[in-house]
């Protein structure tokens, strides 16, 4: 059977397999790999959630980063950001390093079941292609623990097929933030941003627009 993305030491063998994308006028380059999300090239969710993206700046986390695409991007195009790349799974994490060092791109690299590792850290952006098939209880909890992270002012970013619970997932998201928009959407897929968690809003329940 085939690794899982989300497995933290794959078994399969490696079949390192070259990627490259332009992100806002900067020619990327990466390399990826066998039992890694996304081998070979940027999946369509990163890139529409990569697209949607303001400019960023402060502490910003890439939660469950893959090889790096997203982390890596977000710190070529915006400078003055400080980025976190975390994962569960080892050779992606190597991935990711050696991508950085590749696209001269400083950011730390660490092993984090969803944010178990990152407990007192706080970021003024968490972005987040979550992993769908690790089940809902898993991408709820990173969404839930993103909420705890996060600065005054800062926001979660995410991107989540419609098919895949798209509806269901802004739900739980307004039971965690004060604001919850739809960024895109195109493909079946949503970009979503979540801001003003529960704890720092004192005013629930504002009526959304947009979704």
């Amino acid at each position: 059977m085939n690794d899982q993305y989300y497995t933290r030491c794959p078994q399969s063998e490696s079949r390192p397999a070259p990627c490259a994308f332009n992100y806002r006028g900067c020619m990327l380059t990466f390399k990826t790999d066998a039992g890694v999300f996304s081998r070979g090239e940027l999946d369509e969710g990163s890139r529409l959630l990569l697209e949607a993206l303001p400019a960023l700046s402060g502490d910003v986390l890439d939660l469950g980063c893959g090889w790096g695409p997203i982390g890596i991007s977000v710190a070529r195009a915006n400078p003055g950001c400080r980025v976190t790349m975390a994962d569960v799974n080892l050779r992606a994490l190597q991935l990711c390093r050696d991508n950085a060092r590749r696209n001269g791109v400083e950011a730390v690299c660490l092993e984090s079941d969803g944010m178990a590792a990152l407990a007192g850290q706080r970021f003024d952006a968490v972005i987040t292609n979550p992993p769908i098939r690790a089940g809902k209880q898993v991408i709820y909890r990173m969404f839930s623990d993103a909420a705890g992270a996060l600065r005054e002012g800062g926001a979660l970013y995410l991107v989540i097929r419609k098919q895949q619970g798209a509806e269901s997932c802004v739900r739980y998201l307004r039971t965690l933030y004060g604001q919850v928009e739809r960024l895109n959407r195109s493909g079946g897929f949503w970009v979503i941003r979540a801001a003003s968690p529960a704890a720092q809003n004192k005013s629930e329940g504002a009526e959304q627009d947009g979704i």
